[in-house]
């Protein structure tokens, strides 16, 4: 029923997720080792729900609307909120003006301000989006409108009844998590655009090619993911390695995590750490 193989690694992912909170629900106390490994299936969640976005797991629209289900009760946000966010819009516009997930809305700058405050700015301005795409559902497809629908219906009374339950496990175990899911997958987004090119064929995205894409579903895998949208995870590494050299260098890092030491603590003290704009520099060079 899937529709490549190395999904069976997703729905493992999302069968621990789900375990995870069960065995953390029952526990007798807090367990700090389970709760870091529940933050992580958090962010893990939120990749999968963009990748099951782009390619649906499954074969069939039923057991794809299912799973789109599964994965707004441990994303916290409607899945299919990406549509209209992402691919009708991020994907068509690519950090362009009019693209809602803009990096530059406010400051051209990367640092730690803009990178800290960006998920909560970006998520602002995606809610127009999200809801102009409803209205229209609701007038041309009503099957797909009521689908949605009711995703925030399940989400909120799923939230409601574990809060009633016990109030202090569901901040801990499913609200928290949810915000870290959230969190994260919007700081991912900041990073792979913030000081690229928006308008260069390969360098408008920032690529990670370290470990993390392991752990991650090869969200690292930025350009061709661009490129390629409808490629499914599991072939951007080979993808990527195609193209990698029309890509300025400077977009092809490593890591995740040495970048943010690097540019946003490394470069409070040291400005020749920190990235440069290269959106900054095209218009410069126009001017000229």
């Amino acid at each position: 029923m899937l529709k490549n193989r190395a999904d069976i690694r997703t729905i493992i992912y999302m069968i621990a997720t789900t375990a995870t909170l069960i065995i953390q629900w029952q526990l007798p106390s807090f367990n700090i080792f389970l709760f870091l490994l529940s933050l992580y299936f958090a962010v893990a969640t939120a990749v999968i729900a963009h990748n099951h976005n782009h390619v649906g797991i499954w074969k069939t629209k039923f057991m794809n609307t299912v799973t789109d289900y599964w994965l707004t009760l441990f994303y916290g946000f409607p899945a299919f909120g990406w549509i209209p966010t992402h691919n009708k819009n991020h994907h068509k516009l690519n950090n362009k003006e009019g693209d809602y997930t803009i990096t530059y809305r406010y400051s051209e700058k990367n640092n730690l301000l803009t990178l800290m405050t960006y998920p909560t700015i970006s998520s602002y301005f995606q809610q127009t989006p999200i809801y102009a795409y409803l209205r229209e559902l609701r007038q041309t497809n009503r099957t797909d409108f009521y689908l949605y629908l009711m995703q925030y219906v399940a989400l909120g009374v799923y939230l409601a009844a574990m809060l009633i339950l016990d109030w202090r496990k569901a901040l801990l175990y499913i609200i928290i998590p949810h915000q870290v899911a959230l969190y994260a997958i919007m700081i991912f987004n900041y990073v792979q655009h913030v000081h690229a090119d928006e308008e260069s064929e390969y360098s408008h995205s920032r690529n990670f090619l370290g470990l993390t894409n392991q752990f991650l579903f090869n969200n690292g895998y930025h350009t061709i993911h661009h490129i390629r949208a409808s490629i499914h995870w599991s072939e951007l590494p080979e993808a990527h390695k195609k193209i990698e050299h029309l890509i300025d260098p400077s977009l092809n890092e490593s890591g995740f995590w040495s970048y943010i030491f690097r540019n946003y603590f490394v470069g409070l003290f040291n400005p020749k750490k920190r990235t440069k704009s290269m959106r900054l520099d095209r218009l410069a060079n126009k001017t000229h």
